[in-house]
């Protein structure tokens, strides 16, 4: 990161990557973000909540005191500002603004990672699935999900690339409506070359025809009771994992599809079965199956988001407050990219999120010092210790009468 100012402390570093400026004045002219708001513009918004999240912030309270240190206030440009007024600022602005902002983070990273090696094996992968996130139903009327619980579904695709995966799209919806209902909005159909990896949840026979007619290349899982017909067999290596390749027809009678598909069958890692349907010919069944197991990563996507960016808890109770908190959280984790990218850092992302929360006030050029230190010490690791040939090796020793090793305290029978 030559071209960076290191003479700044990290946070305000940090706040530089999170909003591109001229984007943000541009949105906020266009729609009025910031009309009459006297304090709590948008720029601060973002780096409070941004802030909130890496910290782990339990409430708006809690958002609000962190302006008592000096250093942050600094940064932010903000001496002081009430829980309610950021609880209705984070529900007034306009969810669009925010999801502009990703998209620009995310075609950063896209830019800056490029092409690799796992899209040039396999094509690019968009990986898409939903998880569910548990609501209070008396203070989310809006999310009702049973007549005691609410809850909403984070709608995801992410991309794949070698060193992990980056957010694409997202659509938030009640947890009610079924996974299958938001296809459209998340299938990749701008890229004929990509492939659209997801479930078993968004089985729908009648969108296959549609994408098999329009070349939109997918890969998913086929459900134990599905109804099919088999046209044909494939060959199948007996040394591999697959254990069937076959051309079949889905559904029978008025449900029956009008377009052939791919059925691999195989193991996961437990020995359980696993049947995985495609429209994509141009790959092996082996590679067909490696594609499938790259969509567990959208799994510990969610994991990660979850745990390390506080999206299981809202400092809002509106429905666009809980989506711009979402949209802020996308753009955080687009910003740790960045700095990953920009930095040449070869670790985990949550090994550079602590690191960055550790030297949140010192100069970037000492986070980044301490981020590519080497370690001083270096382990072998546990070794896994051969008794049988140190005890055959002692007794040769022994035998001819070499005992001089066992009076040397630096003695390693281990190493032989």
């Amino acid at each position: 990161m030559q071209d960076k100012d290191t003479t700044k402390s990290t946070f305000n570093q940090f706040l530089e990557e999170l909003s591109d400026q001229e984007l943000l004045e541009q949105l906020c002219k266009e729609l009025g973000v910031d009309k009459y708001v006297k304090k709590l513009t948008l720029d601060k918004l973002l780096a409070l909540i941004a802030l909130a999240q890496l910290r782990q912030y339990k409430g708006l309270r809690e958002i609000s005191s962190c302006l008592n240190d000096e250093e942050i206030s600094k940064a932010v440009n903000l001496d002081s500002i009430h829980a309610s007024t950021i609880s209705r600022r984070l529900a007034d602005v306009p969810t669009e603004v925010l999801e502009t902002l990703f998209l620009s983070l995310r075609n950063q990273c896209i830019a800056k990672i490029g092409l690799n090696a796992t899209e040039a094996l396999l094509g690019r992968l968009h990986l898409i699935d939903s998880s569910t996130i548990s609501l209070c139903v008396t203070k989310y009327r809006w999310a009702e999900f049973r007549k005691t619980k609410g809850g909403i579904k984070v709608h995801l695709r992410i991309r794949v690339h070698d060193g992990g995966v980056i957010p694409d799209k997202m659509v938030m919806t009640p947890a009610k409506p079924a996974d299958r209902t938001q296809m459209d909005a998340l299938v990749v159909t701008y890229e004929k070359d990509a492939i659209n990896v997801f479930d078993r949840g968004y089985l729908d026979y009648k969108q296959f025809d549609h994408y098999c007619n329009d070349r939109i290349l997918f890969v998913t899982r086929l459900k134990e009771n599905a109804i099919m017909e088999v046209m044909a067999e494939l060959n199948v290596n007996p040394e591999s994992a697959i254990k069937r390749d076959a051309i079949v027809f889905l559904g029978k009678n008025n449900r029956r599809m009008k377009h052939p598909l791919r059925l691999i069958e195989t193991e996961d890692t437990e020995g359980n079965p696993i049947r995985i349907l495609t429209n994509v010919t141009d790959l092996t069944a082996a590679e067909l199956a490696d594609v499938y197991r790259h969509r567990w990563k959208i799994e510990l996507f969610f994991k990660w988001i979850k745990q390390h960016l506080k999206v299981k808890h809202f400092f809002g109770t509106s429905d666009q407050a809980v989506e711009n908190q979402l949209y802020i959280a996308l753009i955080t984790f687009c910003v740790l990219i960045k700095l990953q990218r920009h930095s040449g850092y070869t670790g985990t992302l949550l090994e550079l999120t602590r690191l960055l929360l550790a030297c949140l006030h010192n100069s970037f050029s000492d986070f980044l010092v301490k981020l590519l230190r080497k370690p001083l010490r270096s382990s072998r690791g546990r070794r896994i210790l051969n008794h049988d040939l140190i005890f055959e090796h002692t007794y040769e020793q022994v035998m001819a009468e070499n005992i001089d090793f066992l009076y040397d305290s630096t003695y390693d029978p281990i190493i032989l």
